[in-house]
């Protein structure tokens, strides 16, 4: 399934929460949705989830018309909000068993479907535990298990690791990678960068309410006119291992980034350069203990192609 985000435009009073905002992916993507406090995310996802309307634009899933056809789109998404509701005297089944009625899952049906959904997101041992009495973990657990009681083919999720310890990101991360691999279409915001960085294909970074860059992660950390970086550790004088590294013409730049660290940047890929840079340090007497190149991250994309500005 294709999902295409076409320019969307949100306005509430005289704040343009989006402005024109277009991008899409497909089943199987994990795409993740990254920006700045303030940057239009969670009203872009209500848009996507039918739960709002834009002023103008749309989102078609296969071409079905999310603005058109609103109850059709809720059975083909599961929305997984960043928080559970606060709701008092219901146990975790009674909720799930709540949300298949909705879907009108006959009963065989849907007690196969929750005791599925149980075993998944590890929720069997909580289906009599009331949802207030629940670890945040937990509560993120029936969010997820909530969104997946129909089987929907796109999942769209609002900071699902909001509040997790990293035990429980972890879990999360594969349950996601899981859901993908399935076929399902993953979106998900976070600002938890390194998170999307270890799952995601795809990226859609917007400020503002407007869109920055989109594409698969690879071609998005390709388009930067980026330098070689490594990060050096040393004994020694921090002042002189920068004056010496400064010297070195490969050297673009070097930026402090620990006690004993340093981080020195350069424009030539190759792996002489590297070696060079190494020997010269290493000739103006600096004793370096470890010598390590560092990969682009989408956290790298993301503060290269973003100010921080907000509405």
């Amino acid at each position: 399934m294709e999902v295409k985000v076409k320019n969307l435009r949100r306005v509430f009073d005289k704040l343009v929460a989006v402005d024109n905002l277009s991008f899409s992916f497909n089943s199987g993507d994990i795409c993740g949705f990254v920006g700045p406090n303030g940057s239009g995310k969670t009203t872009t996802i209500n848009i996507m989830a039918a739960i709002d309307s834009p002023d103008s634009g749309d989102v078609l899933y296969d071409g079905i018309s999310a603005v058109d056809y609103p109850e059709k789109v809720s059975r083909i998404i599961g929305y997984m909000p960043d928080h559970l509701p606060t709701v008092k005297s219901i146990t975790v089944w009674e909720y799930l068993d709540f949300f298949g009625r909705c879907y009108d899952i006959k009963a065989a049906d849907r007690a196969t479907r929750i005791k599925y959904i149980e075993e998944f997101t590890g929720l069997g041992t909580m289906r009599d535990k009331q949802l207030h009495s629940l670890s945040k973990g937990m509560k993120q657990r029936v969010c997820l298990a909530r969104a997946l009681i129909h089987d929907p083919e796109i999942m769209i999720m609002d900071e699902p690791a909001a509040g997790l310890d990293p035990q429980a990101r972890i879990e999360l991360r594969e349950m996601i990678k899981t859901l993908a691999a399935e076929g399902k279409g993953i979106f998900l915001s976070s600002h938890i960068l390194s998170d999307l960085d270890e799952i995601c294909d795809c990226a859609v970074i917007i400020e503002k309410g407007r869109l920055l860059s989109s594409g698969k992660v690879s071609q998005l950390i390709d388009r930067q006119d980026q330098t070689v970086k490594f990060e050096v550790k040393f004994l020694g004088d921090m002042d002189g291992i920068i004056a010496a590294a400064k010297a070195i013409p490969l050297i673009s730049g070097v930026k402090q980034t620990g006690n004993k660290c340093v981080v020195i940047e350069t424009y030539d890929h190759s792996q002489e350069a590297a070696a060079s840079i190494l020997q010269s340090m290493i000739g103006a007497g600096c004793s370096i203990t470890s010598f390590n190149p560092l990969e682009t991250s989408l956290e790298d994309v993301f503060m290269n192609v973003t100010t921080g500005e907000v509405q």
